[in-house]
């Protein structure tokens, strides 16, 4: 099969969730990949400004818009002052944790973003549309490796919340003809993941490590993730781009590795030289089993592979946190 490319190049972005993990890596792409404008919209639940410190050094003229995406006139006003778009990368979210705590605001907010930015595709304030979703949509993985064919089973009000946009974008294909792409990473791990409120599994083992703080290792430790670098996912997700041809398609971006939270506690030590202090407690609800990817569609859409390997990986998050720390204790 053969797909004519496209670049981003030359074009008007933007990024909803842009000052977050995933999103500031792929605004640093996107300048590498000569963008023409390149618009950041967070309201900071989670994003942090530190993390387009390196962008800013790269284009000046980026802008900020500091604005909630779930809000719909804030958002239509924002996108008329802009003018036409032609491509939005869609990271905005209310992280999985919340939705244990405040399922109602997890869940409503993350669907409305997605609906308020589908309705501004079709009304043409911008061209394209790439959605982030997220492996929870799946829940525990019923065959192995879970390819974009496996049920979304959802247990978690987030994850259902990541479904539903899923649903919402493809319908948005196919009864209005809108240019959109749905990206499922499954789980990314790097510098700048968010170490604090709502922090994942390799922030936490390494705050237990770098902060003197006790790693709470929820369950026996068996459930497994598949890791992907963050700086691969947003790789996978420019070539998806360029290449992406089919509208409402559905791609995995993953390592399709998997790997069990005991283990990887083990390897981060390994790494360290030394034992993380550690705390086992119940399981946590809703908490998905088994994760490991087929990225079969991925390969075939664009010939990807990842570049880091999970322990080159691991090194340089262990040592940004390590940095991080380090001035942290000496402020």
């Amino acid at each position: 099969m053969v797909f004519v490319k496209r670049t981003l190049r030359g074009k008007r972005v933007l990024v909803t969730g842009g000052a977050g993990f995933i999103g500031s890596h792929l605004v640093d792409h996107l300048i590498a990949e000569g963008v023409a404008e390149l618009i950041v919209v967070d309201n900071f639940f989670l994003g942090q400004r530190a993390n387009l410190a390196e962008a800013y050094r790269k284009l000046p003229g980026l802008q900020l818009l500091e604005l909630d995406a779930a809000g719909d006139d804030v958002l239509r006003a924002a996108f008329s002052r802009l003018g036409t778009i032609d491509v939005v990368f869609d990271l905005a979210v209310i992280p999985l944790p919340n939705s244990l705590e405040d399922p109602q605001f997890c869940f409503d907010t993350n669907v409305r973003i997605t609906s308020h930015l589908c309705e501004l595709l079709r009304k043409g304030y911008f061209g394209t549309l790439v959605h982030f979703s997220s492996s929870e949509a799946y829940g525990t993985a019923m065959t192995v490796p879970m390819s974009e064919e496996h049920p979304l089973k959802p247990i978690t009000p987030y994850a259902a919340s990541k479904a539903a946009g899923d649903h919402l974008v493809r319908t948005y294909v196919a009864s209005f003809n809108v240019d959109a792409l749905i990206v499922r990473p499954f789980n990314n791990y790097g510098p700048r993941q968010n170490d604090q409120l709502y922090a994942g599994i390799i922030p936490m083992l390494l705050s237990g490590a770098f902060g003197g703080n006790t790693f709470k290792l929820f369950g026996d430790g068996r459930q497994t993730r598949d890791y992907i670098y963050v700086t691969d996912t947003v790789r996978a997700v420019l070539a998806l781009y360029a290449c992406f041809q089919e509208r409402g398609q559905v791609v995995n971006i993953a390592s399709g590795q998997e790997i069990s939270m005991i283990d990887l506690k083990t390897k981060i030590e390994h790494i360290l030289g030394h034992p993380i202090p550690m705390q086992q407690c119940d399981p946590r609800p809703g908490d998905v089993q088994r994760l490991v990817a087929d990225t079969t569609r991925l390969k075939s859409l664009t010939g990807f592979a990842p570049q880091v390997s999970f322990d080159d990986g691991l090194v340089k998050t262990i040592e940004f946190y390590r940095q991080r720390a380090s001035t942290m204790q000496g402020r």
